[in-house]
């Protein structure tokens, strides 16, 4: 009797076993049909069970037909990656292209002096400026023309010491010939010497004749006071500031001659450009106040540092101005033409800027993943790279894309 019910209670426990395995079955399989799932319209790969918004893109999901199947064919620690590691796309590819490009580099600056030119109008003898021939600066002087004549205690006493000897001494030859020679380097000419000689008599004053060509400018010994008079259009133009007169010292710079047939091209070039800036570049120069009088030329010296509060370096180019006759001053643009060898070039949209650090994203299994790379100059649409890629790599053509707008990407260098 025991065994009976004991063989009862074991095929109940089973029916009702078998029921609820039946019924779990098909709670699952209806579940299942009623699944929903959502994905973004640019990026297919990403799915999810509830509504929401694209991790890459941004754009919201919209509801996808799987035929009542759950699709999941994209791994998901690819997808849980952030942004900063790897990015999940499709997104054309390109590679880095080694070419040689001439390169156009707009510049802009002004004519100035060739100090090279420059001449200097001194006084050798201590003494008073009787006459004074020129009047106002900048006044063109040639060569040989009379600038003023001095009055000197010490070429009074030469001219007298020369005559003494000739009088009472004439076979004296070598003091004859040293008092002639003394006279000569304090600044008297063979001419007036000779007129001495023939006189009998001492020449009060003598004259101080220009031996340069060009425009005469006082000389000032403050550097910045001479900066200040190019500011100031009163200080160029009013009369000179040397009268007759005045007292002028031994060795002391009275005029300065400017020379504006010869003159060169201060050109201020970016930093972005001066990797491509060498002597030797070609330029062309267009003049603002002559445009038809533009000429060609090559760099002739960069200087090798920044002027003051300045972003800029300086290339100078050196040109014959006596037939141009480009007033000194004038603006100018010019366009250096330089060269660059064997670089290599990727599309400017392919490279992110991240402030000091430059991006691409490289081409991995499955996506991209952010790489630091080492830029050069931009050139059209295109932009230099220096290092961090080969041409094997491929990277995306447009790295703003990939980045997420709420994302910050960091990268190991």
């Amino acid at each position: 009797m025991k065994r009976i019910s004991f063989i009862l209670l074991a095929a109940a426990v089973l029916i009702l076993s078998c029921n609820d395995s039946k019924n779990k079955h098909s709670e699952s399989h209806k579940n299942e049909s009623e699944t929903t799932l959502y994905t973004c319209p640019m990026h297919p790969e990403i799915i999810r069970e509830k509504p929401g918004n694209c991790p890459i893109c941004g754009m919201q999901l919209v509801k996808k037909e799987t035929g009542n199947r759950k699709v999941a064919d994209v791994d998901l620690n690819t997808l849980l990656k952030p942004t900063d590691e790897f990015v999940v796309s499709s997104i054309p590819v390109t590679v880095i292209q080694q070419r040689d490009e001439e390169i156009e580099i707009e510049a802009l600056g002004n004519i100035a002096y060739d100090t090279r030119q420059v001449g200097s109008i001194s006084a050798r003898v201590s003494g008073r400026i009787e006459k004074l021939y020129v009047r106002y600066r900048y006044q063109k002087i040639s060569k040989g023309q009379r600038i003023f004549d001095i009055y000197s205690p010490e070429l009074l006493t030469a001219q007298q010491n020369l005559l003494f000897l000739l009088k009472n001494d004439p076979g004296n030859l070598s003091l004859i010939d040293a008092a002639k020679e003394k006279l000569l380097l304090l600044g008297m000419d063979a001419g007036q010497l000779k007129a001495v000689i023939q006189s009998g008599k001492p020449s009060l004053t003598i004259a101080v004749y220009s031996n340069y060509n060009g425009h005469i400018h006082e000389a000032v010994s403050n550097m910045n006071q001479q900066q200040e008079g190019m500011k100031d259009l009163s200080l160029i133009t009013e009369e000179l500031s040397l009268k007759e007169g005045m007292y002028v010292q031994k060795g002391q710079s009275v005029f300065t001659v400017f020379n504006p047939g010869r003159a060169w091209v201060i050109l201020n070039v970016y930093d972005e450009n001066e990797a491509l800036l060498k002597k030797g570049n070609r330029v062309r120069v267009i003049p603002e106040t002559a445009p038809g009088k533009d000429f060609r030329a090559t760099i002739d010296f960069i200087e090798p540092f920044y002027r003051k509060d300045s972003k800029t370096i300086s290339a100078r180019v050196y040109f014959d101005n006596s037939r141009l006759m480009i007033p000194i001053g004038s603006q100018v643009k010019a366009t250096v033409f330089g060269n660059s060898k064997n670089a290599y070039w990727l599309p400017k949209d392919a490279v992110l800027s991240l402030g000091l650090d430059k991006v691409v994203f490289l081409k991995a299994t499955g996506g991209f993943k952010p790489l630091t790379v080492k830029t050069g100059i931009e050139h059209k649409q295109h932009i230099q790279v220096l290092s961090g890629l080969t041409e094997k790599d491929s990277v995306a053509v447009n790295a703003q894309y990939l980045m997420d707008s709420e994302s910050f990407i960091k990268v190991k260098h």
